[in-house]
C-alpha cells in the first residue's frame, strides 16, 4: 500500500473527476476509480440522448483513464437507491408545492454513503470527488467544508448535508484551483479532449431540463388532477386559469397570465391548486424557517449568531442572524431578499466556512 494511503475516487468520466484521479495517482496515492450509475433514461420515457454522469461514453472514458494509468476501476449500480430516495423526494416536493434540490439530496443521502460503503469494502481510507470546495479539520476537531478558490465554480452549497463521518474521510483536491487550471492540467496529462468537453448543468435524470414533462411521465394522470386551477392575487382574486400548481416555482415570471405589467409567482397552495401572483416587490422577505439542519463547523449555534445565508446555488448570500427554533433554525436577514422558495436549501457561512445548512420551510416579511 502507498505510504499516502488508498483513496476511492468517484469518476464520472468528465474533466474534474478525471483530473482528481490522475492528480492523486501522480502524488503517490493508491487510487481506485469508481463510476456510479444513478439513472436509466429509458425509464423516464424520454428519447433524449443520455448526458452527464449516466451515459456509456462517460463510463468508458473513466475506465480508459484508469486502465491507461494502471489503477483499478469499477462501475457501481445505485439506480435503485437513487430512484427510491432522490426521485421520489423530487416528485413529492413538487406535489407539495415546494421546489426541491435533488443534487443536495443525492450527495447527502446516496452518493457519499454509497462511496463510503464501497471504500470500506475495498480498504480505502479516503473518498475523493471532483467538487470545487475545501475540506479541513477545524480547531474544535470538527470537519468543515469551505468555499473553493474559484468562486464561479464553488460547490460548497450543495455539500452542506454531509455529516462528520463522511467529511472525515473526504478529499476535495480541486478546491485550491481555478477551473482554468484544471483545463490546463487535463491538457498536460494528455487529455486535451476533456479540456474542450462541454459540461452539463441539468438535473441528471431530467436530461432535457423539462421537469414538468418528467413529472407528467412519472405521475400517472397528473395533468388531469391539477389542470384548471387558478392564478390568484394576494387577496384571492382570480386572475386566470393555470396548468397545474406543480408546474410553477416561486419567483417564476414566464408562462403566467398577461397583466399588462410583470408578475411573479409569490406562493403556491397545493390544497386549493392555486398559484399566487404578485409584483416583484411581493417577493421581498426578511425572515425564514429552516428545518432538517445539519451542523458542520460547530455542533450548534447560540441565538443571534451572525452568518451569511445563501438561499439558492447562485445566490451571493445575505447577512443574517440565526436563532434556534423548534425543529430548526430561524434566519432573520438584515435586508430583504427575493424569492425564498420552500424546498430549496439554505446554507449558513462564517466567512468561507460552512456553518451548516437545512431545507427552507417558509419565508415571510416581518416588519420591524
Amino acid at each position: 500500500m502507498s505510504r499516502k494511503g488508498k483513496v476511492l475516487v468517484a469518476m464520472s468520466g468528465g474533466i474534474d473527476s478525471t483530473v482528481v484521479a490522475l492528480m492523486l495517482h501522480n502524488e503517490g496515492y493508491e487510487v481506485v476509480g469508481i463510476t456510479m450509475k444513478t439513472w436509466d433514461y429509458a425509464s423516464s420515457g424520454t428519447s433524449t440522448k443520455e448526458t452527464g454522469c449516466c451515459n456509456i461514453d462517460s463510463f468508458n472514458d473513466a475506465r480508459q483513464a484508469a486502465v491507461h494509468h494502471g489503477f483499478p476501476h469499477f462501475i457501481l449500480d445505485i439506480r435503485e437507491e437513487f430512484g427510491d430516495f432522490v426521485i421520489e423526494n423530487f416528485v413529492d416536493e413538487y406535489l407539495a408545492g415546494r421546489t426541491p434540490n435533488p443534487c443536495v439530496m443525492c450527495n447527502t443521502h446516496i452518493k457519499w454513503r454509497a462511496l463510503l460503503k464501497r471504500a470500506d469494502a475495498l480498504d480505502c481510507e479516503f473518498i475523493a470527488t471532483g467538487h470545487y470546495g475545501l475540506v479541513r479539520q477545524h480547531d474544535n476537531g470538527r470537519y468543515v467544508i469551505s468555499k473553493g478558490l474559484d468562486e464561479t465554480k464553488d460547490q460548497s452549497y450543495v455539500l452542506w448535508g454531509l455529516d462528520q463521518e463522511l467529511l472525515g474521510r473526504t478529499m476535495l483536491p480541486l478546491g485550491g484551483y481555478h477551473k482554468s487550471d484544471i483545463r490546463q492540467m487535463a491538457v498536460d496529462l494528455g487529455y486535451p479532449e476533456l479540456a474542450k468537453k462541454s459540461e452539463s448543468y441539468e438535473i441528471c435524470f431530467v436530461p432535457d431540463n423539462d421537469y414538468r414533462g418528467f413529472l407528467k411521465n412519472r405521475v400517472e394522470g397528473l395533468e388531469e388532477k391539477v389542470n384548471g386551477g387558478w392564478f390568484v392575487d394576494k387577496s384571492g382574486k382570480k386572475l386566470g386559469q393555470h396548468k397545474g400548481y406543480p408546474f410553477y416555482t416561486v419567483g417564476q415570471r414566464k408562462g403566467l397570465v398577461a397583466m399588462g405589467h410583470p408578475v411573479y409567482v409569490t406562493a403556491i397552495n397545493p390544497e386549493t391548486n392555486t398559484v399566487v401572483l404578485g409584483d416583484e416587490s411581493d417577493l421581498d422577505q426578511n425572515d425564514m424557517m429552516v428545518g432538517k439542519i445539519n451542523w458542520m463547523k460547530y455542533d450548534g449555534i447560540s441565538d443571534g449568531m451572525e452568518a451569511i445565508t445563501k438561499i439558492r446555488y447562485k445566490d451571493k448570500g445575505a447577512l443574517s442572524n440565526l436563532y434556534n427554533a423548534p425543529n430548526g433554525i430561524r434566519a432573520r436577514f438584515y435586508e430583504n431578499v427575493k424569492g425564498i422558495a420552500p424546498g430549496q436549501s439554505a446554507v449558513f457561512y462564517e466567512g468561507n466556512d460552512v456553518i451548516g445548512g437545512g431545507i427552507i420551510q417558509r419565508g415571510e416579511l416581518v416588519l420591524s
